[in-house]
């Protein structure tokens, strides 16, 4: 017997990207209802072969509905994540709504699987952010071998990290640059074709973002919270996948050879790690895949038990649908949530 699943904010990039994730993976669904708002009712989207039409989440009774995957921002999360769990109906929220509450985990499931044990206080689970999702993937296996001391890491996101509109707007700047017509920044705040911003959501008191707090935050509640980890987090001009330069420190020795050895065995990680030109892996070629990888693993002469590492991941996939269907996965693999009885 499958699961009724509804997938929240299907329409927009990762739910979309959930519902192929879904069909893909061949998630025990014995329906699959997409949902949005009202103004996206009777939109049309895919789930393998077949089309659904999308229904207006104002409204929608979930008490016959097992799992809601929710990716419709964090506004409408904090409004409906609660009620949909109140009805019996577990919510993996993708949105920053509920990830730092102390009775909703975090989950990835390859670094803290154990903690979903914890989400029928609330019967909510949150999503991490994506680029701390890829982070904690590549970093979990060493830390547990050579204990992580302190991270910095620099990022470099794409545009679908800002939603539909994020494409959009570098589509468009690229378009206007050659074809010399005025180039207009709106969803970002300078120019993204061509060009790279060091400023992804709100500025905050320190002086660092919104996002860079978010990746300190996060890695600490799932990985350690005795880490110490400092991010500078950047929009590039790339469509698909956010990469990240990492300079790690830790307590115990580590060679690079050590490293590269742990990561090759580790859960979701996948090494291209070739001294030569092109043995390395960059967005355009994690697009659509699932893994996360890691290239130019390097010892840091400037650091006692220092590395350097590259990390790159599809943050539609593995920064937020395929982690949200995964969580799924886990708890059905668990035996944590059992299919409602359907009323005669």
């Amino acid at each position: 017997m499958g699961f009724k699943v509804a997938v929240v904010g299907a329409t927009g990039n990762v739910g979309r990207e959930m519902l192929n994730i879904l069909e893909e993976r061949g998630f025990p669904v014995s329906e699959v209802v997409a949902l949005a708002s009202r103004r996206s009712q009777g939109t049309e989207v895919s789930f393998g072969d077949k089309t659904l039409k999308v229904k207006a989440l104002e409204g929608y009774d979930f008490s016959d509905t097992d799992i809601a995957v929710m990716s419709a921002g964090g506004n409408i999360s904090k409004e409906w994540s609660p009620r949909i769990g109140k009805q019996g109906c577990v919510v993996i929220d993708n949105s920053s709504a509920f990830r730092y509450d102390p009775d909703v985990p975090l989950i990835v499931p390859e670094v803290n699987p154990d903690a979903i044990e914890g989400f029928s206080r609330k019967n909510i689970i949150a999503n991490p952010n994506c680029s701390t999702a890829q982070l904690v993937v590549a970093l979990k296996p060493l830390h547990d071998v050579a204990t992580i001391k302190r991270i910095v890491v620099a990022t470099y996101q794409s545009v679908s990290g800002a939603g539909k509109e994020g494409m959009d707007e570098l589509f468009t700047q690229t378009r206007a640059v050659f074809v010399a017509d005025p180039v207009e920044a709106k969803k970002f705040t300078k120019r993204i074709a061509f060009n790279v911003i060091p400023h992804i959501d709100v500025f905050m008191e320190d002086g660092s973002t919104k996002e860079e707090w978010k990746m300190v935050a996060e890695t600490k509640k799932m990985l350690d919270p005795k880490i110490k980890l400092t991010a500078t987090c950047v929009r590039v001009p790339v469509f698909i996948g956010h990469s990240e330069a990492v300079n790690v420190e830790f307590e115990k020795p580590i060679t690079a050879d050590e490293a590269r050895d742990i990561l090759r065995e580790a859960p979701g990680c996948l090494v291209i790690d070739k001294h030569e030109d092109g043995g390395y892996i960059t967005p355009i070629e994690s697009a659509g895949e699932d893994a996360t990888y890691i290239s130019r693993i390097r010892e840091d002469s400037t650091l006692d038990n220092g590395l350097n590492m590259w990390i790159v991941s599809d943050n539609l996939r593995k920064g937020a649908a395929l982690n949200a269907v995964q969580i799924a996965e886990l708890l059905v693999e668990r035996g944590l949530i059992q299919p409602k009885k359907k009323a005669a």
